[in-house]
């Protein structure tokens, strides 16, 4: 079963950065789509950015594009989201989810939806990101 751990929140000062990590265990993420959502208190989740293992595709939503990346590293089995020119708004608890690649559609639908495969698809526990002064 695949186990996903998030890790890098914290608090930061409007402006700055921060680099979430998702380490995956108990199975390789070569064959998964992997995403970043988050959830703010008192709004629903949303999908912040989604890749595919099989072919690379990415997908930004739009409140992130400019300032966010998402990649992987193969040999680390981790996806990052690197973070920059953070905005207050930007404050929520960030979970990653994986779904293996042969059940999205797209990493955009994987991003607006975040419907997993009920038995295959994970979810991580969340971290923190806190922008304030």
């Amino acid at each position: 079963q695949l186990q996903l751990v998030e890790s890098g929140g914290g608090l930061v000062q409007p402006g700055g950065s921060l680099r979430l990590s998702c380490t995956a265990s108990g199975s390789t993420l070569d064959y998964y789509a992997i995403g970043w959502f988050r959830q703010a208190p008192g709004k629903e989740r949303e999908g912040v950015s989604c890749i595919s293992s099989s072919d690379g595709s990415t997908y930004l939503a739009d409140p992130v594009k400019g300032r966010f990346t998402i990649f992987k590293d193969n040999a680390k089995n981790t996806v990052y989201l690197q973070m920059n020119s953070l905005e207050p708004e930007d404050t929520a608890v960030y979970y990653c989810a994986a779904d293996p690649d042969l059940f999205v559609t797209t990493v955009q639908a994987m991003c607006d939806t975040g419907e997993l495969h009920p038995a295959l698809g994970s979810w991580g526990q969340g971290t923190q990101v806190t922008v304030s002064s």
